[in-house]
């Protein structure tokens, strides 16, 4: 990844609220930028594989390190 993501802190949010934050910060985003999304809530592995494949934006990266929950979206056109 050569551009610069925007970083979306949720941690200590539970579910629904990490995607629903997320999904507001994507929206002005452009196309193709990235969005790097660090949580707490186990929960969010499966919410962020999912709401990828309903929105269309790709899911580049998913990890866990140290009970935070890191995610890398790129905004689909």
């Amino acid at each position: 990844m050569n551009e610069t993501p925007t970083v979306l802190d949720v941690k200590g949010l539970k579910c629904p609220l990490p995607v629903l934050r997320a999904n507001k910060a994507i929206k002005p985003l452009p196309a193709g930028a990235v969005l790097e999304i660090h949580a707490t809530d186990p929960g969010t592995v499966e919410d962020f594989k999912v709401y990828c494949d309903t929105t269309g934006h790709e899911l580049v990266e998913s990890r866990e390190e140290e009970g935070v929950y890191s995610f890398v979206i790129r905004k689909s056109a």
